[in-house]
């Protein structure tokens, strides 16, 4: 039992008390309120303690009560308060077919006592008069549960968007977290192999070796960070991995690569530009993976309304792949971004080597 039920139940009673009483005053051929009309009267807004509970049950004993109360000829008036409220609540609530059954048995009911219980009967114009009140609280009820379910609509799919939404955040941040330490991870377990294996023979070498993989392990807690900082409310929503940080991702990769820029170049939306800096990074560890020693091409054209992403490798590092790091998922990471901005990717063997080549679609540069 609710407290606001109480304060409703306890107005409800005042009002049919006390304005009953004043109502009675102009209708002197009505029987004058006693304790059977109190009692009468205070049902429905006792009912109101029960109606979250149980809907139809307390609309049925208010209406019944409702009814005695009419039989027994106490005043009309606010009498009616209670079975309104009953009717209307129950029908929205979801209980359509005992509201209606209700009201239209209310309607009988008035009917047949005005017309044959009572020692003057009312006209038509007054019979219609109680079936206009009736249905215009229907009505009214069918309005209320209409908006109240439109609205529950509304907030299931803001829920389901919300929902849907935050399914794709986590993809996304599980594809960034990939593309970083496969990156990172690669190029740390390349160095790593390096300088065990110089040591002692080059120690310089491997000095250098293990600088690099210094500067890769404090570079993907970086990025790492950076990946996870959109889980803390009022960070940016986004990663901030894009094009302007591909001559550090190159310089970072041990590799030798050669990075070309042709066409217009511009900024380019933060989908496409985060888009292009993976698939290069990505390519890029793959490359470190299976042909470390390989010569690398990186090219990006910036056509009129698309952006061409180009990764070709000699193939002279194969014999000193990496074969201990397992599988990955690099290529259909790669072709799933392409593919979500409307661009595509293709992957293959380029004689003698490996070739990545991707579109991914841009504005077109605006005119100044």
């Amino acid at each position: 039992m609710e407290r606001r039920d109480v304060v409703h139940a306890a107005v409800a009673a005042v009002v049919q008390v006390v304005a009953t009483q004043g109502a009675q005053w102009g209708q002197p051929d009505r029987t004058p309120l006693d304790w059977r009309g109190y009692l009468l009267l205070l049902v429905g807004p006792l009912m109101i303690l029960w109606m979250r509970r149980l809907p139809v049950v307390p609309m049925v004993v208010t209406l019944v009560a409702t009814w005695v109360y009419i039989w027994c000829g106490f005043p009309y008036g606010p009498a009616f308060v209670t079975p309104i409220i009953m009717i209307v609540y129950t029908l929205v609530s979801g209980h359509r077919r005992p509201a209606w059954i209700g009201g239209l048995a209310t309607l009988a009911f008035m009917i047949a006592y005005t017309t044959w219980l009572i020692p003057a009967p009312s006209g038509v114009l007054h019979q219609a008069g109680i079936a206009a009140f009736l249905l215009l609280v229907m009505v009214f009820a069918e309005w209320i549960r209409a908006i109240r379910e439109r609205r529950a609509e509304n907030a299931q799919k803001a829920a389901e968007e919300e929902r849907r939404q935050a399914s794709e955040e986590r993809l996304s941040m599980a594809q960034e977290l990939h593309d970083v330490l496969a990156h990172n991870i690669s190029l740390i377990h390349v160095q790593a192999s390096t300088a065990l294996h110089l040591i002692e023979s080059h120690p310089e070498q491997a000095r250098s070796a293990l600088s690099t993989i210094k500067t890769a392990s404090k570079d993907v807690l970086s990025e790492m960070r950076g990946v996870l900082d959109v889980l803390r409310e009022g960070a940016p929503r986004n990663p901030t991995a894009g094009l302007d940080r591909l001559d550090d991702l190159v310089a970072r990769s041990c590799l030798d690569v050669a990075l070309t820029r042709t066409g217009e170049v511009r900024s380019v939306p933060h989908g496409p530009d985060r888009a292009a800096y993976r698939i290069v990074q990505e390519s890029l560890t793959n490359v470190t993976r299976h042909a470390p020693g390989s010569r690398v091409e990186v090219e990006l054209d910036y056509g009129e309304n698309d952006l061409g992403i180009t990764i070709t490798d000699d193939g002279a590092g194969k014999t000193d792949a990496v074969t201990d790091l397992g599988g990955g998922n690099g290529i259909p990471g790669m072709r799933e971004r392409a593919s979500a901005l409307g661009g595509s990717l293709t992957a293959g063997p380029f004689t003698p080597g490996f070739r990545v080549s991707a579109t991914l679609p841009i504005p077109p540069k605006e005119n100044p």
